[in-house]
């Protein structure tokens, strides 16, 4: 059978993307991204609408889907299921869309697929059913407050959260998860200042505010188009990051002259280009990032933003680069890899992909990095143990397990590396730990000294 075209529309490449995702459980930021490149530049907006949209919503949209399909949903094949999701969503939380658009375009994704012209029908009627029926359809927000309530999440994570957080506190995160999160930069001290490119960014009419937590930081609560248009972006005059995330690299400071640091999952250089502006002239950094794809946007970050001398990337893992016994460093960054259920607003798929059985799998991972960075820290050194994760499992039991195994390190209360702002995010055990109900991503990360030879 001869393969489908590459999609030419915004809707059908979200439904293409939403069946790859729905078929492989892959990370849909990786299959959006591969996917935008056939796209025009005015595209790409309306294709992340969607197919992020629709992941949050997707819960709500079946509730609303089995009101009109005779058919079970279970047993709907992907496309079928996608197309019709994408087409409720845009009817019920696109205000702007005209309803012939959201239905007529939506249904032509099929037709450009070769599907029969049964199920063309089939689909072309319940969507046309949902936009007669709008005015009377309950809301996602009124589902949300009714008693049980349809938060878009699985359960056993809702259970976990109500847990440990409490229900109205796992309520509200659910409720943040489920809108499209701010856009939020992180200032590169290196070339400008906030207030400068703040100015820069009304000048063009572009809505921002300064952060609440880090001194570094700008959001800009709605902004529909390409990161690479925001002035500034070539210049290096930022780097997209969310406060949660800028406010873990202080933990890592203040940063001693001739400094070595080492990030051991540098990912796309965030926390790495941070490192670097916080460091001394003299100083220097190694990042080691094992896939090929983020290794090289990690270059391409790093040049963009100034840091191209201080910072040698490597790529390799962790394990690898241990293995050939470089000197030791002052500071290390283990940014662990995790269940990222912390980050749900920002990647959606994130609870769908998820299942309580893979914590364990995340957690001998995570001890088993800090193990390495441990081997390779200087007396005296400081070890920074960060998640993006929400789970106890990986935070807090994870420190626990390290230091029973490594008892020459000694958590240390990070509240005086923080802004003052920021303090109040420091949990009872001196370590930094927020959710999206502090109205930023869920973070956790601790400070860690070895006090060996002190």
């Amino acid at each position: 059978m001869a393969a489908s075209p590459p999609p030419t529309t915004p809707r059908a490449a979200a439904v293409e993307i939403l069946c790859l995702w729905a078929t492989t459980h892959s990370s849909v930021d990786i299959l959006f991204h591969a996917a935008i490149e056939r796209l025009a530049e005015l595209d790409r907006g309306l294709v992340k609408t969607l197919v992020y949209g629709v992941l949050r919503q997707k819960e709500y949209l079946d509730h609303i889907l089995r009101s009109f399909a005779k058919h079970p949903l279970r047993k709907m094949r992907p496309r079928t299921l996608m197309t019709l999701r994408t087409g409720v969503y845009q009817l019920l939380f696109l205000s702007r869309m005209p309803e012939s658009a959201a239905v007529n375009a939506t249904v032509n994704t099929l037709k450009e697929t070769g599907q029969p012209p049964w199920l063309i029908g089939f689909v072309n009627g319940i969507l046309r059913a949902v936009a007669r029926s709008r005015a009377t359809l309950p809301t996602a927000d009124q589902l949300a407050a009714a008693e049980p309530p349809l938060l878009n999440h699985p359960t056993w994570m809702i259970e976990r959260w109500q847990a440990h957080f409490g229900r109205e506190t796992a309520r509200a995160i659910c409720r943040i998860n489920n809108a499209e999160p701010p856009l939020t930069l992180r200032v590169n001290a290196r070339r400008t200042g906030r207030s400068l490119l703040l100015e820069d960014l009304v000048k063009t009419g572009i809505a921002a505010r300064k952060g609440v937590y880090s001194p570094a930081s700008l959001v800009i609560d709605a902004f529909p188009g390409s990161i690479g248009a925001l002035p500034g972006y070539e210049a290096g005059h930022f780097q997209v990051q969310d406060e949660a995330a800028q406010l873990a690299s202080l933990l890592a400071g203040p940063l001693p002259g001739r400094c070595r640091v080492l990030d051991g999952c540098a990912g796309l250089g965030g926390k790495t280009s941070h490192l670097a502006e916080m460091l001394p002239p003299d100083g220097s950094i190694v990042a080691i990032e094992p896939d090929p794809r983020r290794y090289r946007l990690l270059r391409n970050n790093l040049r963009r933003l100034g840091h191209g001398q201080a910072v040698l990337p490597v790529r390799t893992d962790l394990r690898s680069y241990a293995a050939g016994q470089p000197q030791p460093f002052d500071r290390i960054l283990i940014d662990a890899p995790c269940s990222g259920t912390g980050v749900i607003r920002r990647q959606p798929d994130i609870r769908w992909n998820r299942r309580p059985e893979e914590l364990a799998s995340y957690q001998q991972t995570q001890v088993h990095l800090l193990e390495i960075g441990a081997a390779l820290l200087k007396p005296g050194g400081v070890l920074i143990y960060a998640t993006c994760s929400l789970e106890p499992e990986e935070n807090q039991e994870t420190i626990r397990l390290f230091v029973e195994r490594c008892p020459r390190f000694i958590p240390e209360n990070v509240a005086p590396f923080l802004p003052g702002a920021a303090r109040r995010l420091v949990d009872g055990s001196g370590c930094f730990s927020t959710n999206p109900a502090n109205g930023l991503d869920g973070f956790f990360a601790v400070r860690l000294i070895n006090v060996r030879s002190l």
